[in-house]
């Protein structure tokens, strides 16, 4: 099995990337967000690879970090995700988003990807909660967000509050991490309005 590709970028196409290794071209297909993180052709490259193997084809999967390779893996259990819905979900929402997302239980922000109905969108942050710790990748403002509302799940009021800190400008990650701090000081019952207040203070300190 292939797990990683150490050689030159010969091609970048739409959704495929070509790495020469010893003079060998690999085809790796790709998110957008790997091929925006490949150096230009010519230049030595690292892709984490994930190689499906089934009766009519092999191909493999290329994957700018291994967080993403592990998000594409755990995404791929999911019923109804299929590779090209993985690597749309991958192109859209960074890993950390994408664990802020299954922690707030937010269907909507995972809806975003193409390919991604509403219900699909709501499979997956329900089959996908609980199993993001494995992963080792989730933001530290996420994790602390799990530990302060216990199972991962937020109540209305903090992701009202994430959502509103997003629409405001702020990076979810940075948004999960304020509401978190503050759920710890304040607790899980504390009132939307309150949570955007003590949010904003926090992340303009």
């Amino acid at each position: 099995m292939i797990g990683k590709l150490k050689g030159l970028v010969e091609t970048i196409g739409e959704d495929i990337a070509l790495i020469d290794v010893n003079g060998v071209c690999y085809e790796a297909h790709c998110s957008g967000r790997t091929l925006q993180a490949l150096p230009r052709v010519g230049e030595a490259a690292v892709v984490f690879i994930e190689m499906i193997v089934r009766e009519d084809m092999i191909r493999l999967y290329g994957f700018a970090t291994e967080a993403e390779k592990n998000w594409f893996r755990l995404l791929l259990s999911v019923q109804g995700v299929g590779s090209r819905v993985a690597l749309g979900i991958l192109s859209t929402l960074s890993p950390s988003d994408l664990s802020s997302a299954i922690a707030l239980q937010d269907k909507a922000m995972v809806g975003r990807a193409p390919g991604v109905g509403p219900k699909l969108a709501q499979r997956i942050v329900s089959e996908l909660k609980g199993k993001v710790p494995a992963l080792g990748a989730i933001d530290a403002g996420v994790a602390g967000l799990q530990t302060a509302l216990g199972e991962g799940v937020a109540p209305g009021a903090v992701s009202d509050a994430v959502s509103a800190l997003v629409n405001l400008g702020y990076a979810q990650a940075q948004a999960s991490g304020a509401v978190a701090r503050i759920v710890a000081k304040e607790g899980e019952d504390t009132p939307t309005e309150k949570l955007i207040r003590l949010g904003l203070k926090e992340l303009s300190s």
